[in-house]
């Protein structure tokens, strides 16, 4: 049976229509009341793992899953060894560099050296000010890095961006992006290359469902 590990949240009820549209019915996990972390599909021939997004490629990369669908943000993050198989197109975001609206940085090259920066995607961050040569403290936080900047404890922060409403809300305003994230399908590279076309059919499918214009 194939296993697909899905993400709980933003990203669910796209993934669960986007198989849904290749025969593979998920939707008992959108259920109101749903405590089950693990559902067969009605045709019987799959399952789907209900996991926690930064959890998908985990699950992926170490078998139990064969296919999962997460955010490229996280892809982005923990590096773990897994397939990129599709940009399935929703649950778009940016990540961003935010500082308060009244700081007068403009752009990320603006911070002063050595400055505090707060995150939940301290990997990202790193990488990004590396690039810039800007040697920065990063503070990792898993609530809401907004606070960094209200409080005085950082100069920015680095997080993911939708509509910049709560950002706006909070007196902060983003200015600088690191990348656009979207919902990637992901693979395990060893049943990938064992697959005796299960795994690939449906895969194919999804890439057609996201092809379609319905599908944008």
């Amino acid at each position: 049976m194939i296993t697909v590990a899905l993400a709980k949240g933003a990203l669910l009820k796209d993934s669960v229509a986007r198989f849904a549209a290749t025969g593979l019915d998920f939707s008992a996990l959108l259920e109101p009341g749903n405590r089950q972390l693990m559902v067969p599909s009605a045709c019987g021939q799959a399952r789907a793992l209900l996991v926690r997004n930064a959890d998908v490629p985990v699950y992926v990369a170490y078998g139990q899953a064969q296919l999962g669908v997460v955010g490229y943000d996280v892809i982005r993050e923990h590096q773990l060894p897994v397939a990129q198989l599709l940009d399935l197109g929703f649950g778009g975001c940016r990540m961003s560099v935010a500082v308060k609206a009244t700081s007068g940085y403009r752009r990320a090259a603006d911070l002063p050296a050595h400055c505090r920066v707060a995150s939940k995607f301290t990997g990202c961050a790193q990488a990004f000010f590396d690039a810039l040569d800007l040697p920065v403290e990063l503070i990792h936080l898993a609530g809401s890095v907004e606070l960094g900047p209200i409080t005085g404890m950082s100069e920015a922060i680095v997080d993911l961006v939708a509509t910049g409403r709560t950002l706006e809300e909070n007196g902060l305003v983003a200015i600088e992006d690191l990348f656009h994230s979207t919902a990637r399908l992901v693979g395990h590279p060893l049943a990938l290359r064992l697959d005796d076309g299960p795994l690939q059919g449906i895969v194919d499918r999804l890439g057609l469902v996201a092809a379609a214009p319905q599908g944008r």
